[in-house]
């Protein structure tokens, strides 16, 4: 079993060069910032690493960051054969909020990322089918972003109270 810490070591290891961040919030385990464009290839070594086997995704959430003006995505991966657990963060441009898709790497990944997209407007990039899951196909901007306004009437219908 590896710590949060040792992992982040053999992740400098591996690719070298690379800006990754040990994060400590006041809840919770430690967390690594992947910079966006990496978080591919390190999924697919935390997976397939014979010391690491991170082979279960069991969480991927969507988040907003208003004031740094950023979207974020968390990750949260176990290890059944090995018994440990790690939180990944990644953070991008609200103007410009694309995550590269890690579906290829976990199926589970499908859901989870059409619902940040839904949610939140996180694009994930080489998604096969990022469409909408929770709310209609035409319904306007994200619910779960922080500066989100509702649209008072949809299909003439009223949305408020």
């Amino acid at each position: 079993m590896k710590s949060t810490e040792e992992i982040l070591e053999y992740l400098f290891e591996t690719f070298p060069g690379t800006e990754f961040e040990s994060l400590q919030g006041d809840v919770g385990p430690a967390r690594i910032k992947v910079p966006a464009a990496m978080i591919k290839d390190v999924a697919k070594v935390l997976r397939d690493d014979d010391q690491l086997l991170f082979n279960t995704l069991m969480c991927l959430s969507g988040l907003h960051y208003p004031k740094e003006e950023e979207m974020g995505v968390a990750y949260h991966l176990h290890s059944t054969q090995l018994g440990h657990s790690l939180a990944l963060n990644v953070r991008v441009s609200e103007q410009k909020p694309e995550v590269p898709s890690v579906e290829s790497i976990w199926k589970t990944a499908d859901w989870h990322e059409r619902e940040a997209y839904d949610m939140f407007g996180i694009v994930f990039t080489g998604h096969p089918d990022l469409r909408r899951i929770l709310c209609p196909y035409d319904w306007e901007g994200h619910p779960l972003r922080k500066d989100y306004v509702q649209q008072e009437f949809y299909r003439g219908v009223t949305t408020k109270e």
